[in-house]
């Protein structure tokens, strides 16, 4: 009986030892590694994120009298500076009209995801505005979502960016009442880019 306690004894044990043995072998090489791909590029490094760069620069900017606080008998007048900021991703904006002392910023980015821009806009009123932009056969449009007036009639507001050239365009802000079938004019301003 001891003879065959000891003999159990060593082939367990040695049975433990093969698996050990077994266990510290390198089983079959891991397949090669997938190359990472290149992360996408930034909306900014995308052509569509250039789009909006024909505003870039220092611009001198003139509108029609009784346009926007202008006086009657005299255009109004304004600066605008447009540069790119945060790792050239996003278009910001600063307004001046030091005749009344309007005020006004804001940043634009393009959406990637949405194939759109998009706009904040503040002021020293305290106007807080969102846009959705698209350039499209020359022309940038931006438009807000659908909002209220005071007398509660709905309203659609539209900005319309035109006539681009390098050193000059016109920009028109609109404002409709009938979902966007018609629209009237309420600002349009003429830029001239400061040599």
């Amino acid at each position: 009986m001891r003879d065959l306690v000891k003999w159990v004894v060593a082939i367990g044990c040695s049975f433990l030892v093969v698996l050990t043995v077994r266990a510290a072998e390198p089983s079959s090489p891991a397949p090669a590694a997938t190359v990472a791909a290149s992360p996408p590029p930034k909306p900014c490094e995308m052509p569509e994120g250039k789009q909006f760069d024909f505003w870039i620069g220092q611009w001198d900017l003139t509108w029609p009298e009784g346009q926007v606080g202008s006086p009657p008998g005299q255009p109004g007048k304004g600066t605008i500076e447009v540069k790119r900021i945060l790792g050239d991703c996003i278009v910001q904006e600063n307004f001046s009209d030091s005749a009344t002392n309007y005020r006004g910023m804001s940043v634009s980015t393009y959406v990637p995801l949405l194939k759109l821009w998009r706009q904040t806009w503040v002021d020293s009123n305290g106007n807080y505005l969102v846009f959705t932009g698209q350039f499209k056969d020359g022309v940038m449009e931006w438009r807000s979502p659908e909002h209220k007036m005071a007398d509660g009639t709905k309203i659609l507001s539209r900005m319309v960016f035109k006539n681009i050239t390098k050193n000059s365009l016109d920009w028109d802000w609109q404002a409709s009442r009938d979902g966007g079938q018609t629209w009237k004019d309420k600002w349009n301003i003429h830029y001239t880019r400061r040599k």
